[in-house]
């Protein structure tokens, strides 16, 4: 019996369980509590730096290493709500050794108030229990340390509660009835005291942590939790039958839970990455081109007199940025003692297709932890992160060892855990969920606090996905984390915003000008914020795009049989693609919707039937294909339009090769196209697609003859106009372009006819051009009326998209001012549609389900994977779910409204990855290659060219 007899003589009652899943019997909570302080110390040791090691001890007005064991002290005390009644009752058979307790009285229903979680108890009443420990307080709780930590740990699930008030404080359980009586706070007070004792943590801050920190915080005291709480952690550390919650039975505990920490640790492969090749040549298998000569020049001596911070790199596609980025967070990250690095895309593919070349730096130029991970939504499905990891870390498995130096292990594949490793490359939507507030947001931004954070295309994105990465940049420059963006056409505007952003985090909050130059790059440090004289390099590619804009009717909308009309896109594009059928060589044709894609590859089909016969003669990629179906085309991409590997690649002209495609081939993924054929896009838009132009050396025998000379790349642009001549933008466009950028950007191409545009010479004077205020002022009366119109409709939209992020995101750190509750906050009107990284898509996932002859359904148009085989209660393997998986594809979500698709077997709604898919139960159209499905008041077809409404 564990009874007291006075409220100062409480001893630790090992009757209060802790865990219980997955164990013979269950596991006391003071021995979870020791447990994980014991992981803190060891992730103090290997995980943190030594820059936040002393930013935490400095803020906390102790020595180092008291600051250590006071951290670990708070990450021990996170569970301590747990000895509450509804906690306790949540196991009715350990719950009863305690229920009828005389000392552990509460009100009548208490132990049946599941809403009041256990951290929030811990919340209530660690802001008591530090408070009477001595920590600083106020009148005000929000202004207290005490508040402040107990806040901070209530938080362990993800989410900080509100600030307490002092008469909720005075008498808890009268507002919480869920606390318990007077035994409760007991036995809660006996195990803070025991804790205490124990690790030794009688130290007492004299400060409060700024919220950089009070994240950093947060984030040791999550993933020490996570570690300590895995089955077979705890299995190894049960206490026997029996056992005692004595003084010496603690020690002993806590000297067993020391010595098994390190290997919980290491084992996760939660570490730190070094960045130890200094020079370029360590890094790479070539000699650096201008712009990354002039990096590695010139960054190491700024950065060595005035520290780490962020560097911008604006330079054509193809010009190396990826490498230079790479260098550069070598140098950035040697110097701020970065623990590695995550490289941030716009796309999955883009995410994909950098991957393996992060894993081969990481293996030339990187040291100690080198653990990688992929991180996007369907990173499990590709290729280059598949391995026997994956096929654990679904399993249930939490502590397999990866197989190679950059292998991530299994624990860090699990959910919200692949940002804590030390590298990774994945979209830049895991990155910027860290600024909204979802729960374990805080997780996300410990998870970047301390690593190098490089931005690919940091022009691709709109007013909303921009305002969360200058209010993500405003963290990162308060943490001090070093920063790479890398731009192929960024306005002086943008550019501004992004470097402001990580220099206000940092403290300085003046507005600075920033002039980008192109090619080139500056940098600004946390330390000063002072932003270095733009530097402007030589590209060592310099070329001159030829770019001829034709003026064509939009008849892409009809059918192939259809004769094709004088003057229409048809037309043209026939015209334009003889020379490849005739000759050889190859092309590109970028079309602005998917359905236009699928129109124009099969009207190519009919004109050009000797390419469509051939295999490889026409191609289509769009973003409408089962995830498999467009995994292999791009695969098949790659090796026909990649980097040549050897000399016999380039031996001759390619043979003749058109693709079809959208939008999904203008960032990151290296082709080289002859000629390049675009739909009117906005200026940044066709300048990323005539960077795929004649990209990669060939020399004169690897380009058929009327593709040469290389330095000369051929764009030509096709802008929809009506009967009489004037640009009309096409209505199946719909919104996914701004139609006055359209209308700039044909208006600028055509007083550039003839002249040609040097890359990089004219690029920056362009980008500038096509948006400045004056633009209007060159056009006749009509025209700059209705652009002053467009402009203005573009504007307000932009505006309404700011100000809709500024109010959704996280505040900014300075903001906090010791309430951490507003990380987590919904402000009115927010609903769950506005907590996403990409506005208005509008997306839904189907699932093929083909109809054989019989009546089955299968996966597959052969009937050799049957449905029915996927249909059971006990679940389905995590192969069988990526076999699903890889046959899923993304269609809008107008299409599937209105209707109901095909049951989901028994046990797919519980699965997080299968839940919200919609089954179509397709049948085969006789004599046609097509299935066909009615759902709603709409027919879903798919096809070799993917998923289309008919």
């Amino acid at each position: 019996m564990r009874d007291a007899v006075g409220a100062d003589n409480w001893s630790v009652d090992e009757r209060f369980w802790g865990k219980e899943r997955g164990l013979k019997r269950p596991y006391p909570v003071v021995c979870h509590l020791l447990d994980t302080a014991a992981v803190c110390l060891v992730l103090w040791d290997r995980l943190l730096g030594s820059g936040f090691r002393g930013r935490l001890a400095a803020a906390l007005g102790l020595a180092e290493e008291e600051a250590r064991t006071v951290v670990a002290f708070w990450a021990g005390l996170h569970d301590l709500g747990k000895i509450s009644p509804p906690f306790q009752a949540q196991v009715p058979s350990a719950f009863a050794a305690v229920r009828d307790v005389p000392a552990y009285v509460f009100a009548p229903g208490a132990d049946k108030e599941r809403a009041f979680r256990h951290e929030m108890a811990t919340h209530w009443a660690l802001s008591v229990l530090l408070d009477e420990a001595g920590y600083p307080g106020a009148t005000r709780p929000r202004r207290a340390v005490s508040h402040q930590v107990a806040q901070l740990l209530g938080g362990h699930h993800g989410c900080f509660g509100r600030v307490l008030k002092a008469r909720e404080l005075a008498a808890g359980s009268a507002y919480q009835h869920a606390l318990g009586e007077e035994g409760w706070a007991g036995q809660r007070r006996a195990h803070f005291e025991e804790l205490r004792r124990v690790i030794g943590a009688q130290a007492v801050p004299a400060g409060g942590l700024p919220s950089e920190l009070a994240v950093v915080v947060t984030g040791l005291v999550v993933v020490s939790d996570w570690l300590a709480s895995q089955v077979e952690a705890v299995a190894s550390l049960l206490p026997p039958v029996g056992w005692r919650a004595t003084p010496e039975a603690l020690e002993a505990h806590w000297e067993r839970s020391r010595a098994a920490a390190p290997d919980l640790v290491r084992r996760a492969r939660l570490g730190r990455a070094r960045f130890a090749a200094q020079e370029f040549g360590d890094m790479f298998p070539f000699s650096p081109n201008p712009l990354q000569r002039d990096l590695m020049e010139r960054l190491p001596g700024l950065v060595a007199e005035r520290g780490s911070g962020l560097l911008l790199v604006t330079a054509p596609t193809g010009d190396g940025k990826t490498e230079a980025a790479l260098f550069a967070a070598s140098v950035l990250g040697r110097s701020a003692e970065a623990r590695g690095l995550y490289f941030a895309l716009p796309t999955m593919a883009t995410a994909d297709g950098m991957f393996p070349r992060v894993e081969r730096f990481a293996r030339e130029a990187l040291e100690g932890e080198r653990a990688l991970t992929l991180l996007h939504s369907m990173a499990w499905l590709s290729p280059v992160y598949a391995g026997p990891a994956q096929e654990a870390a679904g399993a249930g498995a939490v502590s397999a060892e990866g197989a190679t130096a950059t292998e991530a292990g299994a624990w860090l594949r699990g959910p919200k855990r692949g940002l804590l490793a030390p590298l990774a490359a994945g979209t830049i939507d895991q990155a910027l969920a860290a600024v909204l507030p979802l729960r374990y947001n805080a997780l996300r931004l410990f998870g970047l606090s301390d690593k190098v954070f490089v931005v690919d295309e940091a022009h691709a994105y709109g007013p909303w996905m921009h305002s969360l990465l200058t209010r993500l940049l405003e963290w990162l420059g308060v943490f001090g984390a070093p920063v790479v963006l890398l731009s192929a056409t960024l306005t002086g505007r943008t550019a501004g915003s992004l470097v402001d952003a990580y220099r206000r985090g940092a403290g300085f909050g003046e507005a600075s000008r920033i002039e980008p130059v192109y090619p080139g790059w500056l940098f600004t440090d946390a330390g000063s914020g002072r932003v270095s004289s733009p530097r402007e390099t030589g590209s060592g590619r310099e070329r001159v795009l030829d770019v001829s804009l034709r003026r064509a009717e939009w008849d892409s909308s009809e059918a192939p049989e259809v004769a094709v009309r004088a003057g229409g896109r048809r037309e043209v594009l026939r015209e334009t693609l003889a020379v490849v059928a005739s000759e050889g060589g190859t092309a590109l044709v970028c079309c602005t919707t998917v359905a236009e894609a699928q129109l124009t590859f099969r009207d190519l089909c009919v004109a050009f039937p000797e390419l469509a016969g051939r295999v490889g003669g026409l191609r289509l990629l769009h973003s409408r294909y089962p995830a498999g179906v467009r995994q292999k085309i791009t695969a098949e991409c790659e090796a026909a339009y990649g980097k040549p590997l050897s000399a016999g690649d380039t031996a001759r002209p390619r043979p003749a090769s058109i693709l079809v495609a959208t939008q999904v081939v203008e960032q990151s993924l290296d082709f080289d196209f002859d000629l390049i054929v675009s739909d009117l896009a906005p200026l940044a838009q066709l300048l990323q697609r005539a960077g795929r132009g004649r990209r990669h050396e060939r020399g004169q025998s690897g380009r058929p003859g009327w593709a040469w000379p290389e330095d000369r790349p051929r764009m030509v642009v096709l802008e929809p106009v009506d009967e009489n001549g004037d640009i009309e933008v096409p209505r199946g466009w719909g919104t996914v372009y701004d139609r006055g950028l359209l209308r700039r950007t044909a208006f600028l191409l055509h007083e550039e006819d003839g002249l040609g545009i040097k890359v990089p010479g004219d690029v920056q004077r362009l980008v500038d051009d096509v948006y400045a205020p004056d633009f209007v002022d060159r056009l006749d009366a009509a025209a700059k009326q209705e652009l002053v119109r467009m402009d203005a409709e573009r504007e307000a939209q932009e505006m309404a998209e700011t100000h809709m992020a500024a109010v959704v995101s996280i505040c900014s750190p300075a903001d906090v001012a010791g309430d951490l509750s507003r990380l987590s906050e919904l402000k009115p009107g927010v609903t769950e549609e506005l907590l996403t990284t990409r506005l208005g898509a509008d997306t839904g996932r189907v699932l093929c389900l083909y109809e054989q002859p019989g009546g089955q359904l299968a996966l597959d148009e052969d009937g050799g994977m049957p449905l029915a085989v996927l249909e059971r209660s006990s679940g389905l393997s995590v192969r069988e779910v990526s076999v699903v998986m890889s046959r899923v594809a993304p269609v809008p979500g107008s299409w599937l409204r209105g209707g109901e698709g095909h049951p989901l077997p028994e046990g797919w709604e519980e699965h997080p990855a299968l839940g919200d898919l919609v089954l179509l139960r397709m049948a085969r159209e006789l004599r046609s290659e097509r299935w066909v499905c009615r759902h709603g008041n709409r027919t879903i077809s798919i096809s070799p060219v993917g998923l289309e409404t008919i």
